[in-house]
């Protein structure tokens, strides 16, 4: 039996994310434990998403989120979260995101389709944004990932409502801004000149 690893799953996500983003759709992708009410028949059963990301790309286009497991494995579509949480000055989607991230444990993939962005969501916060716009945004993806296995859950958050402001934020890669204090993002750079990522600090 193969194990596949979160950071194969977080990767699949973020490039089918990639490609919802750039033709100006909106998904929700939910890896983890959520409550949940589907609001489609569940026709498809089942599958890993790193087999068929296609299906998974027609699947975040209905109405709804995806919900994942860990491994990967695509458990409902069409889902619609139980909201706790207003996200100000955002619509349904990301108060869906905000509330489905709050799980210590989940990751949430989100895609705008106003402004054709993607946020990685953890413990509540957006700490990643993504520019499909960009070009050679598909580059920074594989590091992009890498960056969210090695900084740790807890190490970034966001500053307000400077989720949009790439000043307040810090870009290590090309269409890639992270989010959170000015201490932890110099620690998270100190972080990056020790494992050789940093490389990408020059490419402006």
């Amino acid at each position: 039996m193969i194990e596949i690893s979160l950071k194969e799953v977080e990767e699949t996500l973020i490039k089918v994310a990639l490609r919802i983003a750039k033709r100006g759709e909106g998904a929700l992708f939910v890896v983890g434990e959520v409550d949940y009410d589907v609001l489609v028949d569940q026709t498809v059963p089942p599958f890993k998403a790193m087999n068929n990301p296609k299906l998974l790309e027609s699947l975040a286009l209905i109405d709804g989120a995806v919900i994942l497991d860990f491994d990967g494995t695509m458990k409902a579509y069409g889902a619609m979260i139980k909201t706790n949480s207003i996200m100000r000055n955002f619509g349904t989607r990301h108060s869906a995101a905000t509330t489905a991230s709050k799980n210590k444990d989940n990751l949430v993939v989100l895609v705008s389709e106003e402004d054709k962005k993607i946020r990685v969501l953890k413990e509540g916060q957006v700490i990643m944004q993504i520019d499909s716009l960009q070009r050679g945004v598909e580059k920074s993806i594989p590091l992009a990932v890498q960056v969210l296995e090695s900084i740790g859950a807890g190490t970034l958050g966001t500053i307000g409502t400077g989720i949009l402001v790439p000043s307040l934020g810090i870009a290590l890669l090309p269409g890639v801004i992270l989010f959170g204090s000015a201490y932890y993002l110099g620690k998270l750079i100190s972080q990056r000149f020790n494992t050789g990522i940093t490389s990408f600090l020059s490419m402006e």
